[in-house]
């Protein structure tokens, strides 16, 4: 039975409560030749022996945007509601190509290797509680079930001729990003393009992430860019949010140099993503409404904003998250300290009647969620679509009854078929291309990666 979608009804208003208290800081030390960072912890996950050097800027680029127009058709239309290297020449050869995954692979085992280093890290700081050991336990078999389907998203990944892996976007270390090219792009114009920011609770987000949404989305011309960036203990919510900027930069920038339509780019992000990828927009247009301030990019390219299971509002998520394992210690570190939730929530920011002027320039936001997502509640999307109405941004939540955290991102698409978030996603990018539509309607339908009995014992076992 198809999942259902719930009306949006409540109003209430979030308070927006600010406190101040001892922040718990990260510094670090990078080498910018060296995708392997170090770093140090300071406060009380500091190590005697390591030491910091200040940080480079990151590289500017001119700014070369035009301005677009919003959604227009899309939202007068009935909704259906039921209860690397690499340059910017493509890869040629098949020399090139062997070269390409070799690079490719190079990455990836250089993440690996940082991602574990700092994961060790974060555990001798934290301690290895039973509650860590049990999620680590699940994460494994979750894994293991899905591993069919994992594994044929990673065929495509590495030897797929239109994955563009590795793209430099910027000069810190992780600032790369993939791109997901349709199969046809002689003779059919401009595509449309998203910007897509991946989850992994700001610890483990890697681009690679949203291969397999990358990879049905290209199958409707749709091109996908999965934007990589510093995760903690590599960096804090500060570079997380810079790095997803500069993505985007280049995204808006270069991207038709790929064939995208620089007049038809949206932006997404998911799970911890899609609060990245809020805070990137929100404070993108504080800078436009500010006086003097350098851009690279323009609100007015981004047609509109998806959130997947995200979370808006830290003041109301951080006690939520430190009883789902979260530690409140570990998160503050993140986001910089107590004092800077205000600043990353951007429920709360677009209320501040000082940026009237910013939130004026937000596109249109549309939310999905599922009702059963325990990582972080529906309520989160829902409240913050409320928000957005009541400041005057054309926002809305949609809600998928039934649906958890990795439902809507993972074991749905891994099913095949028909699915619901997804054909709502693209229905919202193609709902001024009628070529588009034709197509869609007559798709084939999405073949099933794994079996559904271990789908359903991996959706049992998820840690998410």
């Amino acid at each position: 039975m198809p999942s259902q979608i719930l009306p949006i009804s409540h109003r209430g208003l979030l308070p927006a409560i600010e406190t101040a208290a001892s922040s718990i800081l990260i510094k670090t030390e990078i080498d910018n030749d060296d995708p392997t960072a170090s770093l140090i912890v300071s406060s009380k996950f500091e190590d005697d022996d390591d030491k910091t050097v200040s940080l480079s800027p990151l590289l500017s680029r001119a700014s070369s945007y035009t301005t677009i127009n919003p959604i227009n058709n899309y939202y007068q239309q009935p909704r259906r509601r039921t209860a690397s290297d690499s340059s910017l020449s493509s890869l040629s050869g098949g020399g090139s190509r062997r070269q390409s995954i070799s690079r490719s692979v190079g990455h990836a085992a250089a993440d690996t290797f940082l991602f574990t280093r700092l994961s060790f890290k974060l555990l001798r700081y934290l301690g290895v509680g039973y509650r860590w050991i049990l999620r680590f336990l699940a994460l494994g078999c979750y894994a293991v079930l899905l591993m069919p389907g994992f594994i044929q998203v990673g065929y495509n990944y590495f030897f797929s001729s239109h994955i563009r892996r590795g793209i430099v976007y910027g000069d810190q270390p992780r600032n790369r990003l993939d791109l997901y090219l349709p199969k046809t792009t002689d003779g059919d114009g401009p595509k449309p393009v998203i910007a897509f920011i991946t989850g992994g609770a700001w610890i483990i987000g890697y681009k690679a992430w949203g291969s397999l949404l990358g990879q049905q989305l290209s199958e409707r011309d749709i091109i996908v860019a999965c934007i990589d960036y510093r995760n903690f203990p590599q960096g804090t919510i500060g570079a997380m949010v810079q790095d997803a900027s500069q993505g985007i930069s280049f995204v808006c920038n270069n991207i038709s140099e790929y064939g995208g339509d620089p007049n038809r780019i949206y932006l997404m992000g998911q799970s911890a993503g899609a609060h990245i990828a809020a805070c990137a927009l929100l404070e993108q247009a504080i800078k436009e409404s500010g006086e003097g301030e350098s851009t690279t990019w323009s609100v007015s390219q981004i047609k509109a904003y998806f959130g997947l299971s995200g979370g808006y509002n830290l003041l109301d998520l951080t006690d939520y998250f430190n009883s789902r394992g979260l530690y409140r210690s570990l998160f503050l570190s993140i986001m910089e300290g107590e004092q800077s939730l205000r600043k990353y929530s951007p429920e709360v920011m677009v209320q501040d009647p000082d940026i009237k002027n910013a939130v004026s320039l937000l596109p249109p936001i549309v939310l999905f969620h599922g009702t059963a997502d325990y990582s972080i509640p529906a309520n989160a999307s829902k409240n913050f679509a409320e928000t957005l109405q009541r400041v005057g941004v054309r926002g809305e939540s949609i809600l998928y009854e039934g649906k958890t955290h990795t439902d809507l991102f993972l074991q749905d698409p891994m099913r095949g078929g028909s699915d619901e978030m997804f054909e709502d996603l693209v229905s919202i990018i193609h709902a001024d291309d009628s070529e588009s539509r034709a197509k869609d309607a007559v798709a084939p339908r999405r073949r099933r990666l794994v079996p559904e009995f271990m789908i359903k014992l991996a959706r049992s076992v998820s840690p998410f």
